[in-house]
């Protein structure tokens, strides 16, 4: 079991924010994650196979998207470790134009709930948004403070 060291629970009150972040996602990021995760969906770097199937253009991993959102839990605690569960519903993609911009994935997050004060766990919720849509519905993350 993993317990942070940063943030305390006996500190922590229902309706504490965490620090809002904005992660960048460019077509680059998206290949380096395909590498890295084995996913080489051609929905994720190749625009005309994209588009023929639908989607607007190249769309961010839902992994990916998971991945950067719980970001803002992890370096709140300090530790990665101390995020006990996590789950997300994937609601839009993360649409990555091919330009110098690309997109970004806006991330913001509350405690919602004190669980367990012996285990002095906590659920966070977070909302994460690109261009101007919610791309995570129902993120939750359990969290096990010190």
């Amino acid at each position: 079991m993993t317990v942070s060291t940063k943030i305390s629970y006996a500190d922590v009150e229902v309706g504490t924010e965490l620090p809002a972040q904005t992660f960048p996602v460019t077509r680059a990021t998206l290949v380096r994650y395909a590498g890295a995760s084995g996913d080489f969906n051609p929905i994720h770097w190749n625009e005309k196979f994209a588009k023929e199937v639908g989607l607007p253009d190249v769309i961010a991993h839902g992994m990916f998207t998971m991945a950067e959102a719980v970001r803002v839990v992890t370096d709140w605690t300090g530790d990665p470790g101390a995020v006990v569960e996590y789950g997300v519903r994937f609601t839009k993609p993360v649409v990555v134009p091919n330009d110098d911009k690309g997109a970004e994935i806006e991330v913001s997050a509350k405690v919602a709930a004190k669980l367990d004060d012996e285990a002095k766990t906590v659920r966070v919720d977070l909302t994460a948004m690109s261009a101007g849509q919610k791309v995570l519905g129902m993120s939750r993350a359990v969290v096990r403070l010190a």
